[in-house]
């Protein structure tokens, strides 16, 4: 992985440009943490290959996937399943 340092510092600066056009908030410092988190990465790529940072790159990843999803989801698919079995329980009913 040569190019480790140019890859970690395309994702900090994507991910601090999107904490920027975020409003304030938790989330907003949230996606700030893991655009430090990329340029921690960046700075450590640029000493040397070092394999045992992509654990670390992965993690910020699954953080930052976490931060895309809306807080939401989870209530909104329990609400339609217990909607779901409520129709279907009373179908059977009829």
């Amino acid at each position: 992985m040569s190019d480790a340092f140019d890859y970690f510092r395309a994702y900090a600066v994507r991910a601090l440009c999107r904490a920027r056009s975020m409003p304030r908030g938790k989330m907003k410092h949230l996606q700030l943490v893991v655009g430090r988190i990329y340029n921690l990465l960046k700075k450590e790529a640029a000493y040397g290959p070092n394999i045992q940072h992509l654990d670390d790159f992965r993690a910020a990843q699954k953080l930052e996937r976490s931060l895309d999803r809306k807080p939401d989801d989870g209530s909104i698919a329990q609400t339609r399943f217990a909607l779901g079995s409520k129709q279907s329980t009373g179908r059977e009913a009829r």
